[in-house]
C-alpha cells in the first residue's frame, strides 16, 4: 500500500502533542504528553530541555499504537512548535536550555534595548525588543549567563529540537526566526546588523541553516526509528510557527484571510502578500515567498485559563474533568452588566511586562461561575483590543477564523463572536497546529501543489457564528469600562514594579 498518512506533532509551552491524518486532514489519532513548567524564580518560565524529544517520543509512539497503522503508511512528517522564548543546544547538541515564551525575566533589558535600538531594529525585522523575544532573552544570557552562553552551540525552537532528534540534522525555517525578530524582512535572512544591535555580534554561529516552512530537513534516522516506531528514512518538513500552522489548520489561507488562536498566547493575525511596516504592530512572520502573517499578539489568552485550573480547580490535586468544570460553572452562572471584570495580565500585557492580573468589581453575590466567564470575557476584551490596532493599521478584517485549545469551550467561541462584533469560522479539527503542521508536510513532499490547494482539501468548517446583537451591545458597553480601568491602573501597576525591583 501506497503511503496515504501524515503525522502532525505540536510542540506547544505544556503539551507535546503527535496526531495521525489521513492525506484529507481527517484525524485517525492522537496522542499528548503534558510537560513540565518549571518557574524557579518570579518572572522565569522554563522547561527541561531534554523532557520535549523525551514526551516527543512518547506521543508519537502512542498515537501509532492507538492508530494500529504500520508506520510505512506515514509518508511524511510535519511539525508545528511555540515561538519565541529561547532553546539552546550545546555544542555537541545536546539539550542545554528551555526558556518559555510566557517568560519575562529579560523585561528591564527589552525596555533598554527599545529605547537605545527599537526604531533601528524595527526598520530591519519590522519588530520592536520585548521580555520573551528570543534575541532578547539571548542577550540576557549573554550578560547574566555568561556560563551557559558559552556553552551554547545552536539557537532552535522547540520543533526544531524535534526535528533534530528525528533527522540528526541541525536545521531551522524563517516561520519561527522572523516571528522572533531574528530575520530581516522582507527578504527573510540572517542579517549581521540586526545581531549586532541585539549585542548579539559573536551569535551568529549558533543560528542553525534557514529552510521554508515547506521544505524536506532530514529523514527519520534508525535511532529515532527505533525510540518511536516510525520507519527509517520518513522525511520530515521543516514546519511552522505555531501560530501560522494554527491559521492553515483552522482553515484560513491566503491574503487577506483574518485567524485568532485562543491558545496560550492571544494571537491576532491577518495574511498578507506584503509585510506590514507600521510599527503598532507587534511582529511580522515570514512563511514563503509573498506570504507574511501581521500580528498583534500577547501572553494573555487561555494561559489565564490554564493558571486559574492549575492552582485554584486542581488545588495540586487530581481532578477527572477540571476544564469540564470550568464550562459547567459558566454556562450556570447568571448575566448581569454589572458583572465583574478580569485584566487578563497574569503573564504581562502588550504594553508591559508590568502590566498585572485582577478580578474587579466583586460583590457577595457573585460565584465562581461568573469569576470564570469574566476571566473568558477579559482575554475576549484583549482580544478586541489586538485587532483593533490591525484595523486602525489598515488590514480590512470582515470575519475571522478561531482555533487554538479555547475553541473547545462551548461558551468561549460566541463570546469572541459577540465581543468583536464579527462573524467567526470555527473549523472541524480540534489540533489544528498539528493539522497545519500535517498541511507543511503534505505540501513539502508533493501530495498537494500549494498551502491554498492543502487546505482547500484537508480542512473543513465545523460551525459560523454571528454575533447576538444584544450581547454584542452589552460587551461594546463593558469594553468601554475596561478599557478605562486598564488605563487607570497604569500607575498603580507602575507602582508595584517599582517596589518589586531590588
Amino acid at each position: 500500500m501506497a503511503p496515504d498518512l501524515v503525522l502532525g506533532i505540536d510542540i506547544g509551552n505544556t503539551v507535546v502533542k503527535a496526531v495521525l491524518f489521513d492525506l484529507r486532514g481527517g484525524q485517525i489519532a492522537r496522542y499528548g504528553i503534558d510537560g513540565t513548567t518549571l518557574k524557579p524564580a518570579p518572572g522565569m518560565v522554563e522547561r527541561p530541555p531534554a523532557e520535549l524529544w523525551a514526551n516527543a517520543r512518547a506521543a508519537i509512539a502512542g498515537c501509532l499504537e492507538q492508530a494500529n497503522v504500520d508506520a510505512a503508511r506515514i509518508a511524511v512528517i510535519g511539525l508545528a512548535g511555540h515561538g519565541n522564548g529561547l532553546y539552546l543546544l550545546d555544542k555537541d547538541g545536546q539539550p542545554l536550555l528551555g526558556i518559555q515564551s510566557l517568560d519575562s525575566r529579560a523585561a528591564a533589558l527589552a525596555a533598554e534595548l527599545d529605547q537605545r535600538v527599537g526604531a533601528a531594529l524595527h526598520a530591519i525585522c519590522l519588530q520592536r525588543p520585548w521580555p520573551s523575544q528570543t534575541p532578547v532573552l539571548l542577550a540576557w544570557l549573554k550578560t547574566c549567563r555568561p556560563d551557559i552562553y558559552a556553552r551554547a552551540g545552536t539557537l532552535c525552537f522547540a520543533k526544531d529540537i524535534i526535528g533534530r532528534q528525528l533527522t540528526g540534522t541541525r536545521a531551522s525555517e524563517i516561520s519561527d526566526m522572523s516571528g522572533a525578530g531574528l530575520l530581516r524582512l522582507p527578504e527573510a535572512r540572517y542579517d549581521v546588523e540586526l545581531l549586532e544591535l541585539y549585542g548579539l555580534a559573536d551569535a551568529l554561529p549558533l543560528l542553525p541553516p534557514l529552510a521554508l516552512p515547506t521544505d524536506v530537513v532530514g529523514h527519520v534516522t534508525p535511532e529515532a526509528a527505533a525510540a518511536t516506531g516510525l520507519r527509517e528514512g520518513t522525511p520530515v518538513v521543516a514546519g511552522y510557527f505555531d501560530v501560522v500552522a494554527s491559521a492553515l489548520g483552522s482553515g484560513a489561507v491566503g491574503a487577506e484571510a483574518a485567524s485568532i488562536v485562543l491558545g496560550s498566547w492571544s494571537i491576532n493575525q491577518t495574511f498578507a502578500a506584503a509585510p506590514a511596516s507600521d510599527p503598532r504592530i507587534f511582529m511580522v512572520a515570514a512563511f514563503g515567498r509573498d506570504r507574511f502573517a501581521n500580528m498583534d499578539n500577547s501572553a494573555t489568552s487561555a494561559a489565564n485559563l490554564e493558571w486559574y485550573v492549575r492552582s485554584l480547580i486542581e488545588r495540586g490535586g487530581h481532578h477527572a474533568d477540571p476544564f469540564g468544570q470550568v464550562n459547567e460553572l459558566v454556562g450556570r452562572a447568571a448575566l448581569a452588566a454589572d458583572d465583574p471584570m478580569f485584566h487578563p495580565f497574569l503573564y504581562g500585557g502588550r504594553n508591559g511586562a508590568h502590566q498585572r492580573g485582577g478580578f474587579y468589581g466583586l460583590a457577595g453575590w457573585h460565584d465562581e461561575g461568573q469569576l470564570l466567564r469574566a476571566l473568558f470575557e477579559g482575554v475576549g476584551f484583549e482580544h478586541r483590543r489586538h485587532v483593533e490596532v490591525l484595523t486602525a493599521t489598515g488590514a480590512q478584517i470582515h470575519n475571522v477564523t478561531l482555533s487554538g485549545g479555547g475553541t473547545r469551550s462551548p461558551h468561549w467561541p460566541q463570546m469572541i463572536c459577540d465581543i468583536l462584533g464579527l462573524p467567526v469560522t470555527l473549523g472541524r479539527a480540534e489540533e489544528t497546529g498539528a493539522l497545519g503542521a500535517a498541511i507543511a508536510a503534505a505540501v513539502g513532499t508533493g501530495l498537494y501543489p500549494d498551502e491554498e490547494a492543502a487546505v482547500a482539501e484537508m480542512t473543513e468548517v465545523k460551525a459560523r457564528l454571528a454575533p447576538d446583537p444584544d450581547r454584542r451591545a452589552l460587551h461594546d458597553r463593558r469594553f468601554a469600562v475596561w478599557s478605562r480601568l486598564t488605563s487607570a491602573m497604569e500607575p498603580f501597576w507602575a507602582d508595584l514594579a517599582e517596589l518589586g525591583r531590588p
